[in-house]
């Protein structure tokens, strides 16, 4: 296989460096972690001509890919980046050249180079245009990165020009033509052509696929490496080498010689020669934590420092390849199976965590199978060969909604459970609102019906009665009313805009919206109407969710429903001194903020306790001397 890199053509002297891809491939090489980091900085960074959430073969159909789904998400990430280029050099009263060098010195040394070979083909233009008072939204639409469809109006962020959007757009695409610094962006159009990395997209697109690890060596869906799909998701490996230890299972012998379980209890008591395991463990109740979730309960967060120039710095970036990796969600610190201190403001606080708490011997035993569309990019059928797409918002869709009812169906095929050899589990069933949830002109068409989501569900239900042990529990959650997003943000400025007071977040929900790329167009519009709509579908499909807990009846495991917390939510936060808007997260202005996903712990945890008790299981009388022997039991 050939290792050369192909020299790049030589670009205009001002915005010439010394790193390249090449020097870039190289450092690779030398770091598995920075291979991992530096190819998802890729896929983030390169279009593509499609991206879908599921491998659509025998399994589920193929829907058509709307036309601007990759147009719309890259015409986003452009009107992002170069309004941080052009509020840089306005924050710091500098050159647009001085303000691209500086974000690109902001992110991680070992991921600079790629920064630089995009300002070595965009730079000088893009400097050019903003010197001449020239917004991101006429910058984007002249660089053809945002493209009007037929018959549709040129979205835009910002208020256009004075001389109008379409005039200043000319103007631009004529200085264009003149421009002798542009370079074409055609030869960087497909990461995967790279022969080093083409092995890689092969796996990481599995990966993507299946939501299963990328490092899992002997094959159990477990792994010892934290991103993709690795242990942050799924509680961690502890001998990636045999396929018979993971988190989770019923322990081997009492784990007398080796802890097959990996919840850190091993060996034998020199006082009595009883196994730990059997003297701490046995008729606990051990049990697992897994969630069947959406990109809400994989704890989707775009940090707000990335694009909020007076707090942004080298330190605000120290994150970006962990984020990257991890498809910019944040499982480790979720609601449901989060198990590290929060780096994300708030604080963690998840059911996994109290169910460890209560009972230390189901330690590590937590599975997250959650899924929003934004990712690294994945196979569309008839399209072997991957180009990579700038996804920085959900995919929408139908049929590309991240966890709805209906793609859950293959999502839960990642589940590791064997029904024989493993403890029961908790498992908490929470599409919250993808089932709603859009970016269609037409909304309503396509969200799901009553009747599509008794027979998901149902079919998912019956799904996990062949693969859960017997003496497993299920809570079914409602999905939410998210008329509280535009109720609490539609006026208030997005981190975009609080420089110069210039972006609400009603202007991005109506950007996106334009573009068909908005998470939600039912709940993100200014049509109050609309949103009364959604919200009573949404009623309507908690109350399928509500029956089918009432009504039906599986061997293994006993069913339960509750309401999304949201009201109750909000209520403990004012009571604490906090402001509604605060449970939003930030960026992207539809998501639970970290706060509100340890509220809602809180909120969960209470009512489970009072009215079904026997899921949560006793507490073990055991803990005070599993510490005092095992100490964190191996940690996370």
């Amino acid at each position: 296989m050939p290792t050369a890199c192909p020299p790049l053509k030589e670009p205009g002297q001002e915005w010439k460096r010394e790193m390249s891809t090449c020097s870039s491939l190289r450092r690779m090489r030398r770091s598995r972690q920075t291979f991992f980091n530096l190819f998802c900085i890729l896929c983030l960074l390169l279009k593509a001509a499609s991206s879908s959430s599921l491998p659509y073969g025998d399994e589920a159909p193929a829907p058509s890919l709307p036309s601007g789904l990759y147009k719309g998400h890259t015409c986003v990430g452009c009107v992002l980046v170069v309004s941080v280029i052009e509020q840089l050099a306005q924050w710091h009263n500098s050159t647009v050249k001085a303000a691209v060098e500086r974000l690109c010195n902001y992110i991680p040394e070992k991921l600079q180079g790629f920064c630089y070979v995009l300002a070595e083909l965009y730079g000088p233009y893009i400097a050019e245009l903003i010197d001449r008072k020239m917004n991101a939204d006429v910058v984007c639409h002249s660089l053809k990165l945002c493209k009007q469809d037929p018959g549709q109006p040129l979205c835009h962020l910002y208020p256009p020009p004075k001389v109008g959007l379409t005039a200043a757009i000319r103007k631009a695409k004529w200085i264009m033509k003149k421009s002798k610094n542009l370079k074409s962006f055609t030869a960087l159009s497909s990461v995967c052509a790279f022969p080093l990395l083409a092995d890689l997209c092969e796996k990481i697109k599995y990966v993507i696929r299946n939501k299963l690890p990328f490092e899992d060596f002997d094959g159990d869906k477990f792994s010892t490496f934290p991103t993709l799909r690795g242990y942050h998701w799924r509680g961690r490996d502890c001998d990636d080498k045999n396929t018979t230890v993971y988190p989770g299972r019923r322990p081997d012998n009492w784990d007398v010689s080796s802890d097959s379980n990996c919840n850190g209890i091993w060996g034998v008591d020199p006082k009595d020669g009883i196994p730990y395991e059997e003297k701490f463990c046995k008729g606990a109740g051990s049990q697992g934590v897994m969630l069947l979730g959406d990109s809400a309960g994989a704890h989707f967060h775009i940090p707000p420092e990335w694009m909020t120039v007076t707090q942004m710095s080298a330190k605000s970036f120290a994150n970006l390849p962990v984020a990257f990796s991890d498809e910019l969600d944040w499982p480790q610190f979720s609601e449901i199976t989060g198990f590290l201190n929060s780096t994300i403001g708030g604080w963690t606080d998840s059911l996994y965590l109290r169910l460890r708490r209560r009972n230390r011997c189901n330690h590590r035993d937590l599975q997250n199978i959650s899924q929003n569309a934004l990712k690294c990019g994945t196979q569309v059928r008839g399209n072997r060969s991957l180009d990579l797409a700038l996804l920085l918002s959900a995919s929408t869709h139908k049929g590309y909604r991240g966890g709805s009812s209906g793609n859950l169906l293959y999502l839960i095929k990642s589940l590791a459970r064997h029904q024989l050899l493993d403890n029961p589990a908790i498992v908490i069933y929470a599409t919250i609102g993808n089932d709603v949830c859009n970016g269609e002109r037409d909304t309503l068409a396509h969200m799901t019906r009553p009747k599509e989501m008794l027979s998901n569900v149902l079919q998912a239900l019956r799904y996990l009665d062949s693969r859960l042990p017997s003496g497993s529990h299920l809570i079914l959650t409602g999905l939410v009313d998210g008329r509280f997003l535009w109720d609490h943000l539609h006026d208030r400025y997005h981190p975009l805009g609080q420089l110069n007071r210039d972006v609400t977040y009603s202007q991005v929900y109506s950007f996106l919206d334009c573009l068909q790329v908005s998470p939600c167009s039912g709940w993100l519009t200014a049509n109050e109407t609309l949103r009364n709509l959604t919200s009573e579908r949404a009623l309507q499909l908690s109350s399928v969710l509500e029956e089918i807990a009432r009504s039906e009846k599986f061997t293994n495991f006993d069913v339960f429903y509750m309401d999304f917390p949201l009201k109750q939510t909000a209520e403990q936060w004012r009571k604490m001194g906090g402001q509604p808007w605060q449970l939003i997260e930030p960026v992207d202005g539809f998501h639970p903020s970290q706060i509100a996903a340890a509220l809602g712990t809180s909120i969960t945890w209470q009512k489970v306790l009072q009215e079904w008790p026997q899921v949560l299981g006793k507490e073990n009388p055991f803990n005070d001397q599993i510490e005092a022997v095992f100490k964190d039991q191996g940690g996370h």
